[in-house]
Order: C-alpha cells, then sequence, then structure tokens
C-alpha cells in the first residue's frame, strides 16, 4: 500500500492536469489518459464529419490521424514516449529491407523482443510502482499491429494463395505500405492509448472512405432484400456511440461507489486473512474483482466508441437493416458478467487480443499450437510473477472445467427447469474460479499471490487437479441419453 502513495511523482507525461488529479483523487497519468480519450472522441467526431473521404485525400487523413497519435502519446508518457517511435521505425526499416519470406520472423523477434526489455524495466526499473497506463500499454498495442501487418505482408506477397485460410486471404496484404500509412496505422489517435488492434486492410479502407460500402457489400451477396446497398447514405454511428459512452458513465460511478471501497490489496491483508473465516474471504474476493473489471470495461468501451465516432467499426448489417458497429470490440460485458462456463468467459474479454494470437500464432504454428499460444501470451503481457501464475493456473482449470461438463452436462438437459440449476451453478462456479485464477494477474508480485492462495488453501487448483485425475475423458452415453439430448437440443448450449 505504501507504494502508491508517492506513484503520482512517477508518472512521465504531462504535469498540466495535477490539479484535477489532486481534486478528483485520481492518479495524474489516469486523469491525462481520460482527457486524452475525451478529445480523441470529439476529434473523431470532426475527423468524420469535417475531413470527409469526399473532400479529403487519403494522404491528408493519414497525416492527421498520425500527428494527433503522436501528441496523444507524447502529452501521456514526456520522454517514454521514445519508445514508441523507436519501435514503429526500427520495424519499418525491417519491412522496407528484408524478404517477404522472412519479414514476418524477424518483425516478430524485433518488436516483441523490444516489448520484452521495456516490459523487464516495469519491474526492475520502477520496482511495481508505475501504473497500468504506463509507456508499455502503447507498445503492447503496437506490437499486435506490427506483427499482424507483417505477416499479412507475407501472406500477400509470398505465399499461394490456396494454401490460406479464408480469413488470411481476406486480411492479405500485397504490397509494403508507405511510411505514411505504416506511421498512421500504428500510431493514429484513434488506437495509440488502449487500442484495440484492428487490421491493416480494414483501417486503410476507412481510412480511403470504403469501410462502410465494403462492410454492406456483404449483405448484398447474402440476401437479394438489400439490392441498392451502395446507394446508400453512409451509416451513422451516434447510436452506437450514445450506448457505449452511457457504459463508460456507468463504469465511472462503479469506479468511484464501489471499485474504492474493495481494493485488491485487501485481500492479502494480514490481519483480515487472520481474522476473518473463508468464506468472508472468498465473498470478498468475488466482491473485489467484481469491483475492479469496470475500469476495463470504461477502457475498452470508450476506445470502441472513439474509432464508431470517426466512422469505423461497422461489422455488418442484419436483416432488419441495423447495423452492428462491434467490428473492433474488445469486450461483450453481458456475455461476461452471465459466462456460465471459463471459455466463455475467455472469448469475450480482451477480444481483439484473442485474435491476434489466433491470428499469429494458433493458425500458423505446425505443432504445440495452444501451448506456443499460451507462451506468446505470457511473453507480450509482459514479466510481472503473476501474470505467469495465472496463465498457468488456468491450463488445469480449462481441462478439468472441460471434463466436468463432459462428464455431467447431459443429465440436465432433460428439462428446462434441471438445465436452469446447472446454468445459475455454472455460472457460480465460473465466477469464482475467474476471482481466483485472475487474482495474481492484479497483485502481480510472488508473495502476495501465494499468500493469498495459501489463505484460499489452493482450492481450484485442488478440485482441478482431481477433476482431471477421477474424471474419464470420455464419458460413455447411452441410447436413451443421446436420444434425450437430441430431443432437447432447443436447450440453450454453454
Amino acid at each position: 500500500m505504501d507504494q502508491n502513495t508517492d506513484i503520482k511523482f512517477k508518472t512521465t507525461g504531462s504535469s498540466l492536469l495535477n490539479p484535477i488529479s489532486d481534486l478528483v483523487g485520481v492518479p495524474l497519468d489516469q486523469v491525462n489518459f481520460i482527457t486524452c480519450q475525451l478529445f480523441g472522441l470529439a476529434a473523431a467526431v470532426w475527423f468524420r464529419l469535417y475531413l470527409t473521404p469526399q473532400f479529403t485525400t487519403p494522404e491528408v487523413r493519414h497525416a492527421v490521424a498520425a500527428l494527433l497519435g503522436a501528441s496523444f502519446v507524447i502529452f501521456n508518457f514526456g520522454w517514454y514516449a521514445t519508445h514508441v517511435f523507436v519501435l514503429v521505425l526500427a520495424c519499418y526499416g525491417v519491412m522496407l529491407k528484408a524478404s517477404v519470406h522472412n519479414v514476418h520472423r524477424y518483425t516478430m523477434i524485433l518488436s516483441v523482443g523490444y516489448l520484452t526489455v521495456c516490459q523487464v524495466s516495469r519491474v526492475f526499473i520502477f520496482n511495481y510502482g508505475i501504473l497500468s497506463t504506463d509507456f508499455s500499454g502503447p507498445l503492447m498495442i503496437i506490437t499486435q499491429k506490427i506483427t499482424s501487418l507483417a505477416f499479412q505482408v507475407h501472406d500477400g506477397m509470398c505465399r499461394k494463395q490456396e494454401k490460406l485460410t479464408e480469413d488470411q486471404r481476406r486480411l492479405a496484404v500485397n504490397y509494403k505500405p508507405s511510411l505514411l500509412e505504416y506511421l498512421s496505422y500504428n500510431i493514429n489517435f484513434l488506437s495509440i492509448l488502449v487500442g484495440p488492434c484492428s487490421n491493416f486492410k480494414d483501417y486503410v479502407e476507412f481510412i480511403k472512405g470504403h469501410h462502410a460500402q465494403h462492410r454492406l457489400r456483404r449483405v448484398k451477396d447474402s440476401s437479394s432484400q438489400h439490392n441498392g446497398w451502395d446507394r446508400m447514405p453512409e451509416p451513422s454511428p451516434v447510436n452506437a456511440v450514445i450506448k457505449k459512452l452511457l457504459v463508460c458513465i456507468g463504469c465511472l460511478l462503479w469506479f468511484f461507489i464501489i471499485t474504492k471501497a474493495f481494493p485488491i490489496t485487501y485481500n492479502v491483508d494480514a490481519q483480515f486473512i487472520s481474522e476473518a473465516s473463508f468464506i468472508t474471504r472468498l465473498a470478498y474476493a468475488f466482491i473485489s474483482i467484481q469491483a475492479a473489471r469496470p475500469k476495463f470495461y470504461f477502457a475498452w468501451s470508450l476506445a470502441d466508441a472513439v474509432h464508431n465516432a470517426a466512422g469505423y467499426g461497422i461489422s455488418s448489417m442484419d436483416e432488419n437493416g441495423e447495423v452492428s458497429w462491434d467490428l473492433i470490440s474488445n469486450v461483450h460485458i453481458w456475455k461476461i458478467e452471465t459466462a456460465t462456463s471459463l471459455k466463455s468467459f475467455i472469448d469475450n474479454w480482451n477480444i481483439q487480443t484473442a485474435l491476434w494470437l489466433k491470428r499469429v500464432c494458433y493458425d500458423r504454428a505446425p505443432y504445440y499450437r495452444t501451448p506456443l499460444t499460451f507462451v506468446l501470451s505470457a511473453i507480450w503481457h509482459g514479466v510481472y510473477p503473476g501474470y505467469y501464475f495465472t496463465f498457468i493456473s488456468a491450463i488445469p482449470v480449462l481441462s478439468a472445467a472441460r471434463s466436468i461438463r463432459r462428464n455431467f452436462r447431459q443429465y440436465f438437459l432433460s428439462s428446462r427447469q434441471l438445465k436452469f440449476c446447472y446454468d445459475v451453478v455454472t455460472w457460480a462456479a465460473t465466477q469464482f474460479t475467474i476471482c481466483y485464477i485472475v487474482m495474481p494477474f492484479l497483485l502481480l508480485a510472488v508473495e502476495p499471490t501465494m499468500m493469498y492462495y495459501r489463505s484460499m488453501y489452493f482450492y481450484v487448483h485442488i478440485i482441478s487437479i482431481l477433476a482431471m485425475i477421477l474424471l474419464p475423458s470420455k464419458p460413455r452415453v447411452s441410447k436413451s441419453e443421446s436420444n434425450g439430448q437430441h430431443s432437447n437440443n432447443n436447450l440453450k448450449e454453454d
């Protein structure tokens, strides 16, 4: 707790808003971040309305987006912003000079290596004192973008199209981008601070003004009811932006009312551990983790709103003509809060990072896909020990969850009442398990992590290992049970 008392002195960005930080009791770097994002929201509206592709060249739009992004990163991180520019320019040099046969390998090694050096500095230079909005945050997003583009250039200029997956063919880039395009894609003001990572082809289409038409074209291809899509006015993002801003307001209220009242560090308070019962500690862990989530919801929802305000983020249009603005959404809050399985939770959390891991690692690794993807995810997140406790703990937990589901779920499908009871129990189990395995991710260090796990008697680890040992990997299903499952196939799946 003492580490937080001087944390504002370690803020490397502008101190212009220090009076506001003192007034609201929020660390200066977080005030700077929110201010830039709100300014970015206004800039995005201006960008969409006044720098329209019809009257502005792509070069101007690229330049403005890059200059605003550079200003944001300098305002937030001061001279540490140099790391962002060094990484981007160094990787562009690799893009120009390296053979398309190896550009993806060299780019991955350089970008992830540079990020790791910076992550190490967070631990040994700042000694756990720097906040979550430090300069490594933009580096993490830029690493995703740089490596994604390198693989897409490799796909488009080197690999045979018939050997690519449908997703790889769609995203393949058949030329090396210009410096202006490269800078705009990586440091544009829409995503420089908190992301999310979007694909180069989608971003360039947005800059050129083809984003909406390209996305809505799929409606014509799949249905004859929407002919004339190309004569439709560009969809307005106002409703989508307002909804996401309302989520942000709710998250802010939750932060000031709930989050501050339930600090994560109290889970490892020596007096609390010694005096409180196991049920009390379990309940507090659940509440404190629930209280910690809205800060992520806030950051990701606000970033999504900024993109949408600029006219970027259309994913599709349904058969009723309703446009979806979730192309680069990073979180589905309702699906997370109602998740009845660990997989469902993971699939809806930090979505764009999961897609990046899938596209640059899982889909391309010839062997050991899951372990290699896990290793890349761990390295990308950083070198705090708590991250590795979380990732390593998740392996047996996921395996046990699959085994339990395979062995028991079929017995609860005979009626809606049983299925409802199953969903309630699996929801509670999922939420408490998430609390247990992500606690080290927030505590960061080894000592508090072990203190917390000892106070919880390692109960999730023990249950997971026992489930893996005792439950059969492929449970036998009788013919009558199989028929029962088919007759209830309209029931909700996990």
